[in-house]
């Protein structure tokens, strides 16, 4: 999506940012879906010189390799500690792993559970219960994510012992076919 919104630039986004604002039953998301329609006619009828829309698409192009660098500067932190980790002598933090991952599935059942009893049970407050597991839908992406490179890592490292070991990584069981010699008659 972004990639495409990129490459279209600023008319694409304006009408899609605008359409998504208009289904939102809200005055302010009402006002500003008008302000970019609006906007995208102003494009459309050429008010607004190709000069400023390339400016509007550079920063956009900017703004998403900014996004982009960000992303990567936090898996280079991730992995960093991830290799520390592995080099640790300390029991505990070789038993990190899986106490994090063990604590995170428990937190989330949990939370599944009580928000399927609320929409089950306390009706009347499921739109506030459900607003409010939205609102935590950044530190669940988190956990989830490096729970992901977690499990990620921890499969390679098992690669890696297996084939230290000179355990084949998988078992081929071929029954050998017997060969036939022709008859010399």
């Amino acid at each position: 999506m972004v990639a495409t919104a990129l490459i279209q630039g600023l008319p694409l986004i304006v009408e899609t940012l605008g359409g998504a604002l208009s289904r939102i039953n809200n005055p302010i998301a009402q006002a500003a879906s008008k302000a970019l329609e609006e906007t995208s006619d102003a494009l459309l009828a050429g008010h607004i010189s190709p000069e400023a829309q390339a400016e509007a698409n550079r920063h956009l192009e900017r703004m998403a390799e900014l996004q982009q660098r960000e992303q990567e500067t936090a898996l280079v932190q991730v992995n960093e500690s991830l290799r520390v980790e592995v080099a640790s002598t300390d029991p505990y933090v070789r038993r990190m792993r899986p106490t994090f991952g063990y604590l995170v599935a428990i937190t989330w059942t949990a939370q599944m559970l009580a928000v399927a009893y609320v929409i089950v049970f306390e009706t009347q407050d499921a739109s506030i219960v459900v607003d409010s597991v939205e609102s935590l839908s950044t530190i669940w992406s988190v956990a989830l994510s490096v729970l992901g490179l977690y499990v990620y890592t921890r499969s390679g490292e098992k690669k890696a012992e297996r084939r230290s070991a000179g355990t084949p990584m998988v078992q081929k069981a071929v029954t050998p076919v017997p060969v036939r010699k022709p008859f010399n008659d």
